[in-house]
């Protein structure tokens, strides 16, 4: 029996996925070249941008065929888009020939489903709950390891699905991480370590006792051995002068932050609810570059916010050329559903977003030139 998992959005759903293919090795499955190939075609779906959920959906709907010329093709569609229950109920109406349909929460029992489904149940469950961290992986990302060292996210910017898909922040026990990484690196074939979480350095606020990211990172940078530590994601309003003294300090770390930004204005940074001003946002970057002169900064930013003027977009053309980042990943707003900005008054048109989005890659590129030829 062979499987085929497609993988949509961020590094923890590449992670997630590797939990997945562990999931069906352990069942006997074998990855599969191609997905007309495969006796169990799996989707983790992201669902931060409507654009990664309309992909998805063209997708399933091209399995179709495939299942009607192999009725016992089984189709799973699981991850962030399908814990929203009116998107599992969609899913389910639309595409009837889809077999599993669950989210992130309950991903650990997809095994036990597709047994059930081999019995003649379908499924659809969306059930809140802990994370299972005690699951193996099989590791596809070559001497990169991915580790989980929390999940979910109390920020609630109003344009994201995160919190309502993978819940409030839960960080793992500082001993389970540095276990699981003295596991990966007594393998022999791992070089590097990197850390993910929503937003990384809030990690160990809900423990008792508590544990700051920059006690884990020096822990970590403490285990013996020839590795090198990255993490993602940082939110400006939490990086703390000790996560930065760690970056600078240990040898292990990656001189490389990747520090969302989002917008250069202010007004439309507090409609995000980023809780963090351009100018902290600029002391941040001048920490940074102050103790770490040869540090890599990346950021994010989002154009057509709910009612953002020209001139507001000017704000972000401007801090991307005083910050001249290494490099920078720019999206158009995308409205989410049950989300706050989503019913927001003076949604921007699509023509003027990808207009701004257009001029801000460009910008990005004139720096890079200017740098490089620097």
């Amino acid at each position: 029996m062979k499987y085929f998992i497609v993988t949509y959005g961020c590094q923890m759903n590449v992670h997630d996925s590797e939990k997945i293919a562990a999931i069906l090795e352990s069942l006997d499955y074998q990855p599969a070249e191609r997905r007309e190939d495969a006796d169990i075609i799996v989707f983790n779906t992201c669902a931060i941008r409507e654009g990664a959920e309309d992909r998805v959906l063209g997708n399933i709907g091209n399995l179709k065929k495939m299942k009607k010329k192999n009725p016992d093709l089984i189709i799973a569609v699981c991850g962030c888009m399908t814990q929203k229950e009116q998107t599992a109920n969609y899913l389910m109406n639309t595409f009837p020939f889809i077999d599993i349909v669950i989210g992130t929460f309950n991903l650990p029992k997809l095994g036990e489903y597709i047994k059930a489904v081999k019995t003649g149940r379908q499924l659809q469950l969306y059930p809140e709950g802990d994370i299972d961290e005690s699951l193996p992986y099989k590791r596809t990302s070559g001497d990169n390891a991915w580790v989980n060292i929390m999940q979910g996210c109390n920020n609630f910017c109003t344009y994201c699905i995160v919190p309502y898909v993978r819940g409030r922040e839960k960080s793992r026990k500082e001993e389970s991480i540095l276990s699981e990484i003295k596991d990966i690196l007594a393998q022999g074939k791992y070089k590097k370590i990197t850390l993910l979480g929503q937003n990384v350095n809030s990690y160990g606020g809900d423990l008792e006792p508590k544990v700051t990211f920059a006690q884990l990172l020096n822990d970590i940078c403490a285990i013996d051995g020839d590795f090198t530590v990255s993490f993602m994601t940082s939110h400006p309003k939490d990086l703390t002068d000790d996560v930065i003294a760690a970056v600078a300090k240990q040898d292990k770390i990656e001189k490389y932050i990747h520090l969302p930004a989002q917008s250069g204005n202010d007004r439309i940074l507090k409609l995000m609810n980023r809780k963090y001003t351009r100018q902290h946002y600029l002391e941040i970057i001048k920490k940074i570059r102050a103790s770490i002169p040869n540090c890599r900064i990346t950021s994010d930013f989002i154009v057509g916010f709910p009612t953002e003027t020209e001139e507001e977009f000017n704000d972000t053309l401007s801090l991307v050329k005083e910050v001249r980042f290494d490099s920078i990943f720019a999206f158009m707003y995308s409205p989410r559903t049950g989300t706050v900005a989503s019913n927001m008054e003076g949604q921007i048109p699509e023509k003027i977003k990808r207009q701004r989005v257009n001029k801000l890659l460009a910008l990005e590129k004139l720096v890079q030139k200017e740098d490089n030829k620097r």
